[in-house]
Order: structure tokens, then C-alpha cells, then sequence
């Protein structure tokens, strides 16, 4: 009756040890360190390696050692945070912009620890120290640029189809438009409902003038808001990359913020200066008919000049700029129609429509370019100091042909693949700031100080689970004893989890922690009540300890089910902290039900169902 089959001790036995395995990363120290890792044609090899070293040595700043993790990165181990900041501006100025450099803790684990590829839970903000910026999107100005496109489309619209018109206003969510004629007024009417279904349109009149008001639709405003919130972030992403953070949080709360965190920046200004740094695009025409290599040589045709694509490739373009990218209102990817191959199409607004009109009309068949430009920040060494320079940077990222003349809407072609017309519609979408943004919260958390959290936190679960361990053992005797063992098996499969899925652990984690330990061993304390109360009716031992165990069951299973429904609405409801927090507990749940029920009931039976008993030690 309490006699497990051999196949479950072994899944029991094989799911502990693999627990442990994944849970192991975690006692050993993090090292700070910089991941050096190479950018297109660069390369890591023993050159850089040592020009590395003699910065550093320089500078004064101890390295504990290097390790190649890959063919193209290279990771530096420090002994501390302070001298890993410290190192950051000397070897970005010692590579240059060839090579990405991004601070991020290394886990110094053994040989064979590390060949199974198993890592550590990666550490939040308030563990490891950093930046959290909240940054609030101005909505009202996204839906404001919305509506100043659709009077430039409107305008251009009425003048197309030749209705006359008095004046084309923008309001306060609005675009009012003044008619002579109430037929007019009706014929334009239908036009714009038909090329304009999005916006709701309303008549007024005031004495001789008509009037026709145009607003957003509110299912518009939701997408233009949406949209202005997925750029910014998008936008945000691509600018804090530059900086070089491992593991940066870039994250939606609510329906108009933003909430970045940077776990190991330390320098608020530098993110500032990053967050508000300019990026556009722009649309000219390619050279098809002049020798680049004479270009290179110093021969460049008049009206022309010289460019570099993503790879370094030299491409010559005109002098012309075409449209720039504050005319682009929309870009996603998809595949042309025609052949099926990658695309990425744009919008335009009224303006930039009519540019690209005439242009293409003009020069279809022949090449087009879009080239990238942003303003760089890099760090360069000067008179023996880093220091931080501002460069723009200039980069063709799509050349394709004029298949056919078109305006506000067109595809560009000839990308590689998918993943370059996502990537492509991305640059495109991401170039500017959709809306404009405010920083409105801001807190720097030091290394030290998330150093003092962990001790503290650590401390306190030690605490807590050696007096839960010393109460089980002096209050059930054995079966405290199995309740502990459970309850450290526990621990570690929590932890296995959160491990293997690179969960980022913070302080509300270590919390929901804790209270997982009370909870798995509550669920051995109604077990354990109920082993009692059945021996106290007269039951055998061994009979009580099944029914112990099989009564107790629906108890276990409302009160963790209960839990867990609440850890899923504080995950659905709740940002930052509070998700961790949830994502913790629930996990904790699922562990806490398997041990205490199933890996406790097979100790359990592996101990007394092989015995004539006549008392138990509970």
C-alpha cells in the first residue's frame, strides 16, 4: 500500500540532481566584466588582447584575468565594480568603434560547471546597482502630429480632386475644413470618408460658411497612441544599446510610459545624453554611371559624394536629399507580391508624397539609397584620459531600384532576407522619437548599496529557514527531520527554475522566497496533523501515513491554488517589482506542491513501508 514503484524514485532522483546542477551557478561570485565582442569585419585575436592589457596597465587598473568565450568575444574578469567602471572608457577608447564593449556580471565557475552551459539567475536593479529612468510619452503631441499630417493629406486630397475649398485649419484635436457651398461641402464629404475611414466627420455651419470637422476615430487614437509608444521604445532600445549594458530593461507601464533600468550603469548623465541623442534618415538618389574607385581616389563627380554601407563597401550618391525621415509615418515589413521576396514598406506624409512622387516619375529604373545618420557619442583617449567625443555617423542601409513611380506609400526590395526587412523596417520606424519625451522619476542605485541588499536579504532567508528547520525537527522529531530535507530540496529546485529559464532575481524575489519556505512547510504540517489525528482514532502507522497523506491532498491543493491565483493577478496588474515578486511565488507553488507531496510521501515510504511499526517518531 506504501510501496513506490522503482521508476519513480529514479525520475524523483534524477530531477533533484538535475536541480542541483542548475541551482550550483549561483553559489559561485559573479566577477565584473566587460564582454568585448567584434562588430562586422573586425576581429578579436592576440593583438587586441595586449594592447588591451598595456591600457589597462597604464591606467593603473587590475585585471584578474581574460577569457575567450567565443570567436569573436572576448570577456575581461575584475575584482571589483569600481575598477570595472573604471576600465569601461579606457578600453572603449583602446578598441575604437569596431568592437561593442558592454559591462555585464560573469559568473567564475569551474571547468566542468561551466561545460554543461548551465548559468546563474541574472541580478535586478536593486541587487546589482544601476539606473531606473521613468520616462513619460507626451500622448497629446503624438495625436497632434497625427492630425497635422491628415490637414497636409486633406489639403492635398481637395486640391487633387479639385474641390475648392476656403481653408484647411488645425485645431485642438481637429482639422476643421471652410466650404463656400453646401453641395461642395457634401461632394468633399464622401471623398474624404471614402479615402479617410479612420477619422469621424461632422457638419457645422456658421451663416455663409460651411463647415467640416474632422477627428480622430477613438479605435485611430488607440493606434496612433500605440504606435508613438512602440517607436519611442523601439527609438529608446536602439540609442541605450550604444551604451553597452548586459540585460537592459526596456518596458511598457501603462498606456504612456516608459521605464528603462540599467543594471551596472552609474552615470545618469551619459543615459540622459544617450535618451536625447538625434537620429534620421535619409532618401537619395545612387550613382550608376561613375567609377566608384576614381571617387575613392579623389575624383568624386560634382554633385556627388562618397558613402559607406554597414559592411565598409564605398557608395556613391548625389548630393540631393530626396525626403529625410520626419516625412515617414509608417514602416513595417512583408513580402513583394510580385516574387515574394522581402520588402519593407513606408508611408509618407503629404509632403514627402509629393517629393517622392516627382523624383520617381522622374528617375525610374535607376538606384536608390537610405542612409542612416545619427549622432555618436565615442570615448577617444586625450593627453592620457578618456575622453567623450561626439562624431556623426553616416551609413547606407538599403540600396534598391525605382521599379515604378510612386508617392505616399512604396516598398523598398532587395533585401537578403526577412529578418533584414524587419530589421530595416525597424531603422526606419525607430530614427526619431514618435512623441516627445519627460523624465519623471529617476533614481541611481549604487553597486555597494545592492551588495548590502543581497547580504541582508541572504541573511534574512538563512534566518527564516534555519528556525523553520529547528522548529520542524524539535516539534514531528523524524518526519521534521524528512519535512527539513524536503524543504532544502525545495530551495533548490526553486532555484533550478529560476535558473534555467534566466529569471532576473530582485529583492521582492528573495521575499516571495521566503515565503515559499512557509508555505512548503505548511502544507508537511497539515500532512503531518492529519498522520497524527489518524493515529489518534486507533489507526496502524503505516495506515495513517496514507491517509494522512491522501486526506490532507485537498487541502493542500485550495490553499495552493488559492495562492496561486493571486500570484497571477499580481503578474497581470502589477509592473516592475511586483511581477518578480509574482513570478517567484508562483513558481514557488508549483515546487513547494511537488516536494511536499510527492518527493516527502516517497521518503516516507522508502523508510517506514518495509517496517512493522507499532509507534511513530511524529
Amino acid at each position: 500500500m506504501n510501496q513506490d514503484p522503482l521508476w519513480k524514485h529514479l525520475l524523483i532522483l534524477s530531477i533533484i540532481v538535475m536541480g542541483i546542477l542548475l541551482a550550483l551557478p549561483n553559489i559561485y561570485s559573479q566577477d565584473p566584466s566587460i564582454e568585448i565582442a567584434a562588430v562586422r569585419d573586425a576581429k578579436i585575436d592576440m593583438a587586441l588582447e595586449t594592447s588591451i592589457i598595456k591600457s589597462l596597465k597604464k591606467a593603473k587598473i587590475a585585471l584578474k584575468r581574460i577569457d575567450r568565450i567565443s570567436k569573436n568575444k572576448l570577456l575581461l574578469r575584475f575584482k571589483s565594480t569600481e575598477t570595472q567602471l573604471q576600465a569601461k572608457d579606457i578600453i572603449a577608447a583602446t578598441v575604437g568603434n569596431k568592437y561593442n564593449s558592454a559591462l555585464t556580471p560573469a559568473p567564475d565557475l569551474p571547468w566542468w560547471l561551466a561545460s554543461l552551459k548551465v548559468r546563474p539567475m541574472y541580478l535586478g536593479l536593486d541587487l546589482r546597482g544601476g539606473i531606473h529612468v521613468l520616462i513619460d510619452v507626451d500622448m497629446d503631441a503624438a495625436l497632434d502630429k497625427a492630425l497635422e499630417r491628415y490637414t497636409g493629406d486633406i489639403r492635398t486630397l481637395l486640391r487633387k480632386a479639385r474641390i475648392r475649398y476656403s481653408t484647411v485649419t488645425h485645431g485642438t484635436k481637429l482639422v476643421s475644413v471652410k466650404f463656400r457651398d453646401l453641395a461642395i461641402r457634401d461632394e468633399a464629404e464622401t471623398l474624404l470618408h471614402r479615402e479617410f475611414p479612420s477619422l469621424l466627420l461632422t457638419q457645422t455651419e456658421f451663416g455663409q460658411t460651411f463647415n467640416l470637422i474632422a477627428k480622430l476615430s477613438p479605435k485611430e487614437e488607440t493606434e496612433v497612441k500605440k504606435f508613438a509608444l512602440e517607436q519611442n521604445i523601439t527609438t529608446l532600445r536602439n540609442r541605450i544599446n550604444a551604451l553597452g549594458v548586459a540585460e537592459p530593461i526596456i518596458q511598457r507601464q501603462g498606456e504612456r510610459r516608459i521605464v528603462v533600468e540599467l543594471p551596472g550603469v552609474q552615470d545618469p548623465a551619459r543615459l540622459k545624453e544617450i535618451m536625447g541623442a538625434t537620429a534620421t534618415l535619409e532618401y537619395r538618389l545612387a550613382d550608376d554611371h561613375h567609377s566608384v574607385e576614381d571617387a575613392i581616389s579623389g575624383r568624386v563627380p560634382i554633385g556627388f559624394r562618397l558613402y559607406k554601407d554597414r559592411e565598409g563597401h564605398p557608395v556613391l550618391l548625389s548630393n540631393r536629399v530626396i525626403i529625410t525621415g520626419d516625412r515617414i509615418t509608417d514602416a513595417s515589413s512583408g513580402f513583394d507580391q510580385r516574387n515574394n521576396q522581402p520588402a519593407v514598406f513606408v508611408s509618407l506624409d503629404s509632403i514627402g508624397a509629393n517629393r517622392m512622387r516627382n523624383f520617381t516619375t522622374e528617375n525610374v529604373g535607376k538606384p536608390m539609397a537610405v542612409v542612416f545618420k545619427e549622432i555618436r557619442t565615442e570615448t577617444k583617449m586625450i593627453d592620457g584620459k578618456p575622453t567623450r567625443t561626439r562624431r556623426m555617423v553616416e551609413e547606407v542601409i538599403s540600396i534598391a531600384n525605382i521599379l515604378e513611380p510612386f508617392g505616399r506609400r512604396f516598398q523598398t526590395t532587395g533585401l537578403d532576407n526577412p529578418q533584414e526587412a524587419r530589421n530595416l523596417a525597424l531603422l526606419l520606424r525607430a530614427g526619431a522619437l514618435a512623441a516627445p519625451i519627460e523624465i519623471v522619476e529617476e533614481r541611481t542605485v549604487g553597486p555597494s548599496l545592492g551588495q548590502d541588499t543581497i547580504n541582508k536579504g541572504f541573511t534574512a532567508a538563512l534566518f527564516g529557514t534555519v528556525l523553520v528547520i529547528i522548529f520542524m525537527v524539535l516539534y514531528y522529531k523524524v518526519f521534521g527531520l524528512i519535512a527539513d530535507l524536503v524543504l532544502i530540496i525545495n530551495i533548490v529546485l526553486l532555484l533550478a527554475a529560476l535558473s534555467l529559464l534566466q529569471a532576473t532575481l530582485t529583492l521582492p524575489g528573495i521575499a516571495a522566497i521566503v515565503l515559499t519556505v512557509g508555505m512548503a512547510v505548511d502544507a508537511n504540517v497539515l500532512i503531518y496533523e492529519r498522520i497524527r489525528e489518524e493515529l489518534r482514532n486507533g489507526n496502524s502507522p503505516l495506515t495513517s501515513i496514507a491517509s494522512g497523506y491522501e486526506k490532507a491532498w485537498s487541502s493542500i491543493l485550495d490553499a495552493n491554488v488559492t495562492t496561486l491565483i493571486a500570484g497571477i493577478v499580481l503578474f497581470s496588474f502589477g509592473t516592475g517589482p511586483v511581477k518578480g515578486f509574482a513570478v517567484v511565488l508562483m513558481f514557488g507553488i508549483f515546487t513547494s506542491v511537488f516536494t511536499s507531496v510527492t518527493v516527502s510521501r516517497t521518503i516516507v515510504n522508502a523508510l517506514f513501508s518495509n517496517r512493522r511499526l507499532k509507534t511513530l517518531s511524529i
